[in-house]
C-alpha cells in the first residue's frame, strides 16, 4: 500500500489502483470477475486454474452411480484390488467432471455455449487420494460470422497430479460475448 494514496500500487493492483481480477463497483466496493469477453483472450496464454483438488471415495462412488457407471473397478473395493490396479480406479468421468469444473471459472464463466469438445485423453489413472491441478491454454479464436457481439475461443486444458503427472488433456470449442455485448453488468456480475 502506498502510504501517500492507501492504495494498491504494485503488480496486484490494476493502473488505477483496485485488486487484479475484481471491477470496481461502488465507493471501496469490488466484485470479482468472472471469465473472459472475447477480447480478453489471448492465443497462447495459459491459465493455471486454482484451487486444486483431492479426489474423494465420495467424488468417485457418487459420481459413478450419478453417471449409472457401476463397473466394479471403480466401486468395489475387494473385486478392484484383485486387479491391475490393486485398489478401485477413480472413473474417467469423475475425473473429468474435476478437472472441466476447475477450468469453469476462468473459460467458462462468460461462456454463452460449449461449441465442442474433442480429442479427450486419459494418459494416466487417477485414484481416492491423488490431489488435481488444471491448466488452460487459449489455442485459437475468430469472431463468429453468424452471431455479431459473439466470437468462438478455442482451449486446450490438461489436467495434472500434484506430482506432475498427466492424468486428462481435452480441447474445447465455445462461444464467449464480446465486450459491447456482454450482459454481465446488467446482470450483476
Amino acid at each position: 500500500m502506498s502510504a501517500a494514496t492507501d492504495s494498491p500500487a504494485d503488480k496486484d493492483s490494476t493502473a488505477d489502483g483496485h485488486p487484479l481480477g475484481y471491477k470496481q463497483v461502488g465507493a471501496n466496493r469490488f466484485r470479482e470477475v468472472v471469465g473472459f469477453c472475447y477480447e480478453d483472450l489471448i492465443v497462447g496464454a495459459v491459465i493455471e486454474h486454482r484451487p486444486g483438488r483431492t479426489v474423494t471415495e465420495m467424488d468417485n462412488v457418487l459420481m459413478s452411480m450419478l453417471s449409472m457407471n457401476a463397473a466394479p473397478l471403480h466401486i468395489d473395493a475387494a473385486y478392484s484390488e484383485k486387479g491391475v490396479w490393486g485398489r478401485p480406479l477413480v472413473s474417467s468421468l469423475v475425473t473429468l467432471s474435476i478437472v472441466a469444473g476447475m477450468a469453469a471459472r476462468s473459460t467458462s464463466g462468460k461462456t454463452l455455449a460449449n461449441l465442442g469438445w474433442d480429442n479427450i485423453r486419459l494418459p494416466g489413472p487417477v485414484f481416492v487420494g491423488d490431489t488435481l491441478y488444471a491448466e488452460s491454454e487459449i489455442t485459437g479464436k475468430r469472431l463468429s460470422k453468424s452471431r455479431p457481439g459473439e466470437g468462438i475461443a478455442h482451449c486446450r486444458t490438461t489436467g495434472t497430479k500434484s506430482t506432475g503427472e498427466v492424468v486428462l488433456v481435452f480441447e474445447r470449442s465455445f462461444l464467449v460475448p464480446t465486450r459491447d455485448s456482454d450482459g454481465a453488468d446488467a446482470a450483476g456480475y
